[in-house]
C-alpha cells in the first residue's frame, strides 16, 4: 500500500497502471488504503479541536471537550467511508454511456485513491484555522482533480476523449455528494449530539481590567499625590 501511495503522488500515470494490476489480483486491495487513510484526518481533527483549539476573536481560544471532539472525529471518519461508497455507486452508474464496465469494487478503489490528497490535507486540522482549511482543501482538490483526469483513461481503460466528459460528470457529482454528506454530518453533530465548547480568555496584564480602573467623575480632575 505504501509503495502505491507514494507512486500515485509522484508518478500518477505509472501509479494508476500498478493500481489496476493490483486490483486484478485482488479486488479488495483498496481496503487498507481507504480505512487506514481515513483515520488521518479524523485523528488530526481530534487533536486540533481538543488540544490546539481555534480563535474567532483576539485573546480567546476555543476548544471542544473530549466527548465532543471524539464525536466529531468519528463522524468525519464515517463520512469519508460512506461518501466513498456513495460516490462509487454514482461512478459505476455513469460509466454505461462511456462504454466502461467497472465493477463496484473497482469504483470504490478508484475513488479511494482519488481522495488520497484529502487524506493528507487532514494534517491541516492539527491547527484549526479558516485560512489553513481553505489553503489545504484547495490544494487537495486541485491535485485530486489531476488524479481523476490522469486515472480515468488508465484505470477505466476508456478513450481519452470520453474520459474528459466522464471526468467532468464525476467531478460534479462528487462535489454534490461532498456538500450534502458534510451538511448532514454537521447537522447531526450540532442538533443531535450537542457539542460542548471550552473558552479560554487571555487577559491583557499591561492594564487593569475594567473593574480595577479608577472611576473619574466628569468635570473633576484627579488630585495629584
Amino acid at each position: 500500500m505504501t509503495a502505491l501511495f507514494v507512486q500515485l503522488l509522484t508518478q500518477p500515470e505509472r501509479g494508476w497502471a500498478d493500481i489496476r494490476k493490483e486490483e486484478e489480483k485482488s479486488s479488495n486491495h483498496y481496503i487498507p488504503h481507504l480505512f487506514i487513510g481515513a483515520l488521518l484526518p479524523a485523528i488530526c481533527m481530534f487533536i486540533g479541536t481538543r488540544f490546539t483549539g481555534w480563535s474567532l476573536v483576539e485573546a480567546e481560544r476555543i476548544r471542544l471537550d473530549t466527548p465532543s471532539a471524539l464525536q466529531l472525529s468519528v463522524l468525519i471518519y464515517l463520512t469519508i467511508i460512506i461518501g466513498t461508497y456513495m460516490m462509487a455507486l454514482f461512478l459505476r452508474w455513469m460509466s454505461r454511456p462511456f462504454q466502461a464496465h467497472p465493477t463496484f469494487n473497482q469504483c470504490v478503489g478508484f475513488i479511494a485513491y482519488i481522495i488520497t490528497p484529502f487524506f493528507i490535507s487532514g494534517l491541516g486540522a492539527l491547527y484549526p484555522s479558516r485560512w489553513m482549511a481553505i489553503t489545504v482543501l484547495v490544494i487537495a482538490g486541485a491535485y485530486a482533480t489531476y488524479l481523476l483526469a490522469v486515472g480515468l483513461p488508465v484505470f477505466m481503460r476508456i478513450d481519452n476523449r470520453k474520459s474528459f466528459l466522464y471526468g467532468a460528470c464525476a467531478w460534479g457529482v462528487g462535489l454534490l455528494v461532498l456538500v450534502n454528506i458534510k451538511v448532514g454530518m454537521i447537522l447531526i453533530w450540532i442538533l443531535a449530539l450537542g457539542p460542548t465548547y471550552e473558552r479560554d480568555v487571555l487577559q491583557d496584564q499591561s492594564y487593569p481590567i475594567r473593574e480595577e480602573r479608577p472611576v473619574e467623575t466628569p468635570g473633576v480632575r484627579p488630585s495629584a499625590e
